[in-house]
């Protein structure tokens, strides 16, 4: 059976922090995920981001590299297999980031093997808020669609086009095994 809710989610949370706003769709098609953990895996993915960006500021380079290396390891699924992750800003002949060496090295950049990374997550994010448009949950899987917006702290607010596909682990916890992230088409 497809059960399809339409849920409105309003979290302030602060400067500092991650939000999520709008109207989007949810399809569950039964499984052991809840919408509200796929909601908690974005808010923490966000607050983490902005706490890297802060580390950097505050404690320097090895202190928001070690921080990055814990998000990953604890955010994403990499000890699953390739994790499916399409950075922003990453550029041909690495655009893609399917082992931890190669997301860390897009969040931090002083990586030699990925020398045009500049450390997306340096760069003095403030705030971020996820606009989903729809979220699909089925089984063990959940995969979202929709905007990320983070404001940096000259005030200028930068928003993606961003999916992400999770899986939940031995440990009953949400992994990203997938992660698309690119600015949207204008003309």
């Amino acid at each position: 059976m497809i059960k399809v809710l339409f849920t409105s989610a309003v979290l302030g949370m602060g400067i500092g922090t991650a939000s999520l706003a709008g109207a989007y769709e949810v399809t569950h098609l039964g499984g052991d995920i809840t919408e509200e953990q796929v909601i908690e895996a974005q808010k923490a993915w966000g607050e983490a981001l902005v706490n890297i960006s802060n580390t950097y500021e505050n404690d320097g380079i090895e202190a928001a590299s070690e921080l990055a290396q814990l998000v990953i390891d604890s955010a994403y699924g990499y000890e699953m297999g390739p994790v499916l992750f399409k950075p922003t800003l990453a550029a041909a002949p690495q655009t893609f980031r399917t082992t931890p060496e190669g997301a860390l090295a897009y969040f931090v950049g002083h990586s030699d093997e990925f020398p045009n990374d500049s450390g997306f997550a340096l760069n003095g994010w403030q705030e971020v808020t996820i606009d989903n448009a729809a979220i699909f949950i089925s089984g063990d899987t959940a995969m979202t669609v929709g905007n990320v917006s983070i404001l940096d702290s000259d005030g200028n607010t930068t928003t993606v086009d961003k999916s992400w596909g999770y899986q939940l682990d031995d440990e009953g916890e949400l992994r990203i095994v997938l992660h698309h992230s690119s600015l949207p088409f204008t003309e």
